[in-house]
C-alpha cells in the first residue's frame, strides 16, 4: 500500500504541477495577447483553442489527475496518518475542486457560449470583454488551485 500512496502522490503532485503551468500561460500572457487584438481575432483563436485541446495531450493530463486525486482522498482516509493525510486531502479538494469542476461549472459553459459567436459586431465586442474578463479570472482560480495541490502533494510526501 506504500508504494502505491507514494506513487500516486508523486503523479499527482506532477499532474496537478503541469496543469497549473499551463493555466498560468493562459492567466500571464495568452488571455492578456488575446485581448489585444481585434475581438473577431480573439474568438477565433479561443475557439480554435477550446476545439484543439478536448483532442489534445492536455485531457490525458487533466483527467486522470482529478482521478488519481479520488484515489489519493480514499487513501487518505483509509489509513490516516495525521498531517500527511491533511495534505494528501487539502491537495486532491484543491485539486479536484477548485481545478477540475471550476472549469466545467465556470469555463466550459463561457467556451460553449462563445463558439456560438462570430464576427466582430457589437454583441460579439461585448461578450468577447465579459469572456476575457471572466474567464482570465477563474483560470487565476485553477491556477493557483492547481500550484497549491501540487505543493500539498509534495509535502505529503515528505512526511509519509
Amino acid at each position: 500500500m506504500q508504494i502505491i500512496l507514494i506513487l500516486s502522490l508523486v503523479a499527482a503532485a506532477i499532474g496537478s504541477g503541469l496543469v497549473a503551468g499551463i493555466f498560468f500561460a493562459f492567466s500571464t500572457f495568452i488571455m492578456a495577447a488575446f485581448s489585444r487584438i481585434p475581438a473577431e481575432q480573439g474568438i477565433a483563436a479561443m475557439n480554435s483553442i477550446n476545439v484543439t485541446i478536448v483532442r489534445s495531450p492536455f485531457m490525458g493530463l487533466f483527467v486522470p489527475t482529478a482521478i488519481l486525486c479520488l484515489v489519493i482522498a480514499v487513501l487518505a482516509l483509509i489509513d490516516w496518518r495525521g498531517g500527511a493525510s491533511f495534505l494528501m486531502l487539502a491537495g486532491a479538494a484543491l485539486y479536484i475542486f477548485a481545478s477540475f469542476v471550476s472549469t466545467i461549472i465556470f469555463n466550459v459553459p463561457m467556451n460553449d457560449a462563445l463558439a456560438k459567436v462570430g464576427g466582430n459586431g457589437t454583441e460579439a465586442v461585448q461578450l468577447w470583454a465579459a469572456y476575457v474578463r471572466d474567464w482570465t479570472w477563474w483560470n487565476h482560480v485553477r491556477t493557483i488551485a492547481s500550484l497549491l495541490a501540487s505543493v500539498a502533494f509534495v509535502r505529503a510526501l515528505m512526511i509519509v
